[in-house]
């Protein structure tokens, strides 16, 4: 049954097409992985500290950089996937923006001002720790081109991409409108 609450949400999204990606590049969304809840600790270091289990902190300093950690279970493939800092370790753990940048400029994020899509860019509910090949295949996909492997995960990532779009005044395209519909059709009743 779908989600009558997140369905509400969605029916309130404008619906356009997608915008040029005209002028889109990583640096027009603002610092980074800025440290946005002043906590000292970047929001990529927040996000794996949220997100996995067993976490352990590199030695000699402030409890901020994960150097390890599992991710039991990623979200998109119900996988255990061990995290370990390290140049050639670090991609198996990726930290996704479920409404990737890309889509996001090309549904209305390219009106926001710098600090709002620097905000966007490193919002927690925007972020989520997964597997780094799984990632990888989701590019800049929006839910009308990707979605999680492990159908179980859908109603959550559904109901962030809509919170998500909502919160920054962005649009749904219609083949979006129509996945993210099925997608919330997997809510269970609230």
């Amino acid at each position: 049954m779908i989600n009558e609450q997140e369905a509400e949400k969605l029916a309130m999204l404008p619906t356009k097409g997608r915008a040029p990606k005209t002028g889109y590049s990583r640096e027009a969304f603002g610092q980074r992985w800025a440290d946005t809840d002043g906590n000292g600790c970047d929001q990529r270091n927040d996000i794996l500290a949220r997100d996995l289990k067993n976490v352990v902190y590199r030695p000699g300093g402030a409890q901020c950089v994960v150097d390890s950690g599992v991710l039991d279970p990623d979200p998109y493939t119900g996988k255990v996937v061990e995290f370990k800092r390290g140049s050639d370790t670090s991609a198996a753990v990726q930290i996704d923006h479920v409404v990737s940048l890309s889509d996001a400029w090309q549904s209305g994020a390219q009106q926001l001002d710098e600090a709002a899509r620097e905000r966007l860019a490193n919002d927690p509910d925007n972020l989520l720790a997964v597997d780094g090949p799984t990632n990888a295949d989701k590019g800049d996909g929006d839910a009308a081109t990707w979605l999680p492997p492990q159908k179980s995960t859908w109603c959550d990532y559904g109901t962030r991409q809509v919170m998500v779009k909502e919160r920054y005044r962005l649009w749904v395209k219609p083949a979006e409108r129509a996945a993210l519909t099925k997608l919330l059709d997997t809510c269970p009743t609230t």
